[in-house]
């Protein structure tokens, strides 16, 4: 919402400028639709011919991203740490095998179904799910582990910034793609020589909307839409960083509470329970093994 609010808000201080500074609105209202046409075409061909179908959705995908913000907020990570605690306490107290039937079907733990979000996430099922499958496959040696978590969170993190990446080469190529049809405009305006310079002249103008329209969405909103995208996305990962941190600090033989306070001070600041918080969590938490 505060990105549609900040493009209207930059919308009114360029033309409400332009028309307080005695520009004329009809010269760009009549040229806007032909010089949008060609830039915003030439714009989506080009992220057509990057990209291959699964990207184009990413990207679109991106768009609704932008729109709703992150998808993870305090009680997100409050109900993410209650369930790596019962893990953890499980294992702990029953062994590694007490985990098999919560990792191998987790559609049907109840552990899962009692935090039916984190349930729906792919990336945090499979995450939990075979990282604790290979504690049970004694694949038990935290350094080791931990370097392939991160690793594949490398590579989750490079695959969710595909859109963002996408977005910065659109508005890197808009400037150009604007020179374009400015380009076009004066050859157009070439043609027409023997007009009278009034007429000439709205040509001439038209001309440059197409600058205009090319550095204005670029900079204007591709740049800052896949900034903000790229924060959402590196702010997401943290939900994930978080099972990380908690996995680890558990397979080097920390008790279940140190462990998801180790995870606990790894969430975005803004959305960190309070150690009370969690505590009560924990303390109110009900999963049959």
């Amino acid at each position: 919402m505060l990105t549609i609010v900040g493009f209207v808000f930059l919308l009114i201080c360029v033309f409400g400028g332009y028309i307080l500074a005695g520009g004329k609105m009809g010269i760009i209202m009549a040229a806007l639709p032909f010089e949008f046409m060609i830039i915003g075409g030439a714009a989506i061909g080009t992220l057509l011919m990057a990209n291959s179908m699964h990207g184009i959705k990413h990207v679109l995908g991106g768009f609704g991203k932008i729109l709703k913000g992150s998808r993870f907020h305090k009680t997100d990570y409050v109900d993410l740490l209650s369930l790596l605690y019962f893990f953890a306490r499980l294992a702990s107290t029953k062994g590694a095998m007490a985990l098999e039937p919560h990792i191998e079907k987790p559609e049907e733990s109840p552990a899962f179904q009692k935090f039916p979000k984190i349930a729906a996430d792919h990336h945090a099922v499979v995450l939990i799910c075979d990282y604790l499958r290979m504690v049970g496959m004694h694949a038990d040696d935290p350094h080791q582990i931990e370097d392939v978590f991160a690793r594949e969170l490398r590579k989750v993190a490079n695959e969710e910034l595909h859109p963002s990446h996408a977005m910065q080469s659109m508005a890197d190529s808009l400037p150009a793609l604007g020179i374009v049809a400015a380009v076009m405009g004066v050859i157009k305006t070439m043609g027409s020589l023997n007009e009278p310079p009034a007429v000439l002249g709205k040509m001439i103008g038209g001309a440059l909307v197409g600058t205009f329209l090319g550095v204005l969405l670029a900079y204007g909103l591709m740049g800052p839409m896949a900034t903000r995208l790229k924060g959402i996305v590196e702010e997401e990962m943290k939900y994930y960083e978080v099972i990380r941190a908690v996995l680890v600090a558990h397979l080097h033989g920390n008790a279940p509470q140190v462990a998801v306070e180790t995870g606990r001070k790894m969430a975005p600041t803004e959305y960190m329970p309070s150690f009370q918080e969690l505590e009560q969590a924990l303390q109110e938490l009900q999963i049959p093994t």
